[in-house]
């Protein structure tokens, strides 16, 4: 059969995609990664290894799903979304099954590796699908949902996880998360329409070329700028938080996964009024609003740490507030930032992806490192982020 041009027109999916089961399936691309960490010390004693060597599993799967990013948007650009997704499920769901056996440290990171491989495949393809059957305005309306989702996960995962390793042990987590895959899999066969049509097979050239032309628009770097500063900057909260509860205002260990799932639903409430503001509020006056709203939050914190005023409530407050703004700034730059090049829309959710997982990480490691008895290093990361993001946005 003939390679069809390049030019060829993208024809559209006929229905849109199930878009509970496009949330579905980006979830787990989260939810493997949060949920695997309770079990870690249980993991390490039945491996015989230190904890320093297990966190390999956390680091090189964050590796692993950070760089896939940069080649299933591009492939899925040029073969199409659904045998992308397909195959991107197939490596997940490998890398669940061989992490079951797993009787040394070597195998078990393979296993991760591939995982994180699989699952990076759904986060970037449930973005571009979306954006594949809407306009600019509905992507926004249905990124909120899928972003306020996501926000979920890190928060409710980890409790999850530590309750199956209390009752069956490390290996029914990667049970368990085999049979959501392998149930999603198949529905994915079975009932998700294609949203874009593929071109020609890429090559390495052809990857780079679309990264390049995405790159040489000011508009997109902007957005994906200000969404990365934004949109993963609340991973240095998650890291300070333990720190900040119990060492610094004294509560207990317990008490933590509770005030992050406070904070997680500010980002969800902020999703939800993303809905209603679409078609009210242009997309850049929107990502504006929330970014002006959680520069307005970590101010506060800071203020709040310098005064002596810091507490239980005026953390979570100004916590629940950023990601509040988050919730409202995100959608908005994610879907201006895909609806610079449509035609390249999954190489710009590759591409957009990978960029937040980077920074999200350097603000994790920056909280991580200062340590100083305050809230001082986390006001300062998320008062550097969101005022970088709200320069990046006047430009916009």
């Amino acid at each position: 059969m003939p390679t069809p041009p390049e030019d060829m027109p993208i024809r559209p999916a006929k229905r849109s995609p199930n878009l509970a089961l496009l949330i579905a399936v980006t979830m787990t691309g989260t939810v493997a990664l949060h949920i695997f960490i309770p079990a870690l010390p249980a993991a390490a004693r039945d491996l015989d290894v230190s904890p320093a060597a297990i966190q390999l599993t956390i680091t090189l799967y964050l590796v692993g799903l950070a760089l896939g990013q940069l080649v299933y948007g591009p492939i899925s650009d040029r073969y199409g979304r659904r045998p992308v997704l397909l195959a991107s499920l197939a490596v997940y769901l490998l890398g669940f099954v061989l992490a079951v056996p797993a009787t040394t440290l070597g195998w078990l990171v393979t296993a991760r590796v591939l995982q994180s491989l699989g699952a990076c495949g759904a986060l970037v393809l449930g973005r571009a699908m979306v954006r594949d059957v809407s306009t600019d305005e509905d992507a926004a309306r249905k990124l909120a949902v899928l972003i306020a989702c996501l926000t979920l996960t890190p928060t409710l995962a980890p409790g999850i996880g530590g309750l199956i390793e209390a009752w069956f042990g490390w290996r029914a987590i990667f049970v368990l998360l085999a049979a959501v895959v392998g149930i999603l899999t198949v529905l994915v066969a079975l009932t998700l329409p294609e949203t874009r049509r593929g071109t020609a097979p890429p090559g390495v050239g052809s990857i780079l070329h679309g990264y390049r032309r995405l790159m040489r628009s000011a508009k997109f770097r902007r957005y994906m700028v200000a969404g990365s500063c934004s949109g993963t900057s609340l991973y240095a909260f998650l890291a300070a938080a333990p720190f900040l509860y119990v060492d610094v205002l004294g509560r207990s260990a317990q008490e933590v996964g509770l005030y992050c799932v406070v904070v997680s639903f500010g980002m969800a409430i902020g999703a939800g009024l993303v809905r209603f503001l679409v078609g009210r509020m242009e997309i850049r006056r929107g990502a504006r609003l929330g970014n002006a709203v959680s520069l307005a939050a970590a101010a506060l914190l800071l203020l709040a740490d310098r005064s002596g005023a810091l507490t239980v409530a005026t953390l979570t407050c100004t916590m629940l507030l950023y990601a509040l703004g988050t919730g409202i700034g995100g959608p908005n730059m994610v879907a201006g930032a895909m609806a610079v090049d449509p035609d390249a829309a999954g190489s710009a959710s590759g591409l957009y992806g990978f960029s937040q997982m980077a920074f999200g990480a350097l603000a994790t490691l920056a909280v991580g490192l200062w340590h100083d008895g305050s809230a001082l290093p986390l006001a300062v990361v998320l008062l550097t982020a969101s005022a970088t993001a709200g320069l990046t946005l006047q430009r916009v």
